[in-house]
């Protein structure tokens, strides 16, 4: 199946980790699957996830230990004992963990053994054929999986201390190496084997139900990552391997100090010397994982937001041009067509839309930012929407819909209501109705505004450090009233396709 940004659709926003599970974190076992059952009984021919990276501190998709890995803790233990490599009853005893918040602390712990216990009886009882699989594994993927499993099983082995704190060369050629690295490295190449196999398995189920998947690319990568270590030369980094500037984004909606990221900047001149070898790879690895990706924060590869490092906050910087069209025609002229979608919200100058419009990229529509002003020309309502955009309700930065009415002022509310006309006691849905009636050619909902929930179901809050990434919902939520309510609006505005033709369809 081929489904395109440019074809009406709707999907549903939804973060693995926040599936239904037994072990404290969705994962790609039943659950997800599950999911994608319920998509297709509601007429949603896209889901859209987060960044799928191993997660570092603050447990954020946003910041990972790798460009090109996946979560370990993604990884279906079911599925792992299934093929004989964890005991059941090792499962059956696992910890009682909530059912609506992930607490990652224990969660990580849990999960740490059983891939341990996993590798270890692969190792004893692996099958010859399973063994040249994991060989075949590590062949395919060498161009960023040596550097990620000789990261990992160095920062294992270092305490899990970020990578400059290692030994004084601070070069990924010049640290003390355990003597059982070689056996470290393997058991993460059999962590990513089975987290990439456990994914395709679920994308393909996902095909064969009429659904394609949105995956999530933030423009920077983690300092304490194996991308950062393994090319320093990249990044904005001072002889010590120190970061020089930081990058964030000046003050806005969501902070009155700016957002002060940490990232690393990239070094462009390196970059462009080699042909943006780097991003092409990285590119190519996202649209073998996904279907189509949302680049985070776009307006940086037009100009990014430089802060000195070591500021307490991102209000003082400046933005410092990025190559724009030469890295995108590069990526285009290796890899052919680009199904991208283009995070272009914040402070976007005409540069910023002259380079996705160059491209063809469809930007993003919030809809929550459409309220307030009474301004009938604001970009956010929909009428005023293109039909080449995405249109949400909200995005995972965003509070639920219900939430954020709730807590909006009365002006806000009454601009709701108005615009909307209605009473405002059933606003989450009167939201979705919207996006999905809109021309935008896709229309995604947060699930937390599917289910209405309020608050208590946010998933990030933007500049908090803590406490995010944690709402998970319980199977039961999604019941077929709510999966045929959206189906009817999907097919009401012509989000379902029609039916295919059969041979005895003579019109």
């Amino acid at each position: 199946m081929t489904i395109s940004t440019a074809t009406r659709a709707s999907g549903i926003l939804l973060h693995p980790t926040s599936l239904p599970g037994p072990y404290g974190l969705g994962d790609l076992g039943p659950g997800a699957f599950q999911f994608v059952d319920f998509l297709e009984a509601a007429g949603q021919r896209v889901w859209q996830v987060m960044p799928l990276g191993p997660t570092g501190f603050g447990d954020s998709p946003y910041q990972c230990f790798s460009a090109f890995a996946g979560n370990p803790y993604l990884i279906s233990l079911d599925a792992l004992a299934a093929q004989g490599w964890l005991d059941r009853a090792a499962l059956a005893a696992a910890p009682v963990f909530s059912r609506d918040r992930a607490d990652y602390g224990p969660v990580i712990d849990f999960h740490r053994a059983m891939l341990a216990a996993a590798f270890a009886a692969f190792v004893r009882h692996g099958t010859h054929a399973q063994h040249k699989k994991l060989a075949a594994f590590t062949r395919k993927y060498a161009d960023w999986l040596d550097d990620f499993t000789r990261f990992m099983a160095l920062k294992e082995f270092h305490g899990d201390r970020i990578w400059n704190t290692w030994s004084a060369g601070k070069h990924k050629l010049y640290e003390a190496e355990p003597p059982d690295l070689a056996a470290r490295i393997r058991y993460h190449a059999f962590v990513q084997w089975q987290f990439f196999t456990q994914w395709q398995t679920l994308r393909a189920y996902a095909h064969d139900h009429g659904v394609q998947i949105i995956g999530d690319m933030p423009i920077f990568v983690a300092y304490d990552s194996a991308d950062v270590w393994a090319n320093p030369h990249l990044f904005q980094l001072d002889d010590k391997g120190m970061m020089t500037f930081v990058a964030g984004v000046p003050p806005d909606y969501f902070s009155v100090t700016g957002q002060l990221w940490g990232n690393p900047l990239y070094n462009w001149d390196a970059c462009r010397a080699d042909n943006f070898a780097w991003w092409i790879a990285r590119f190519r690895a996202l649209l073998h994982m996904f279907d189509i990706v949302r680049i985070d924060h776009f307006r940086g590869f037009a100009a990014a937001w430089h802060v000195p490092a070591g500021s307490a906050t991102a209000e003082h910087g400046e933005w410092v041009a990025s190559p724009g069209a030469a890295l995108f025609e590069q990526v285009r002229a290796t890899l052919g067509t680009l199904p991208i979608i283009a995070e272009n919200l914040g402070l976007i100058t005409p540069e910023v839309e002259a380079l996705r419009v160059q491209f063809g990229f469809p930007g993003m529509k919030i809809l929550q930012f459409g309220f307030g002003d009474d301004d009938a020309t604001n970009e956010f309502l929909p009428h005023n929407y293109p039909a080449n955009c995405v249109a949400y309700t909200g995005s995972h930065d965003n509070d639920t819909t219900r939430g954020w009415y709730d807590s909006a002022d009365e002006k806000t509310r009454d601009h709701v209501r108005r615009y909307f006309g209605v009473s405002g006691s059933d606003v989450a849905w009167d939201m979705v109705r919207a996006v999905l009636a809109s021309v935008a050619d896709t229309a995604i909902v947060p699930l937390q505004d599917v289910l209405n929930l309020g608050n208590a179901a946010r998933m990030n809050y933007p500049g908090n450090p803590e406490g995010n990434w944690q709402w998970r919902f319980r199977p039961e939520a999604l019941t077929p009233f709510i999966a045929a309510r959206l189906h009817d609006l999907a097919a009401l505005y012509g989000r379902v396709p029609p039916p295919a033709k059969t041979m005895n369809d003579k019109r």
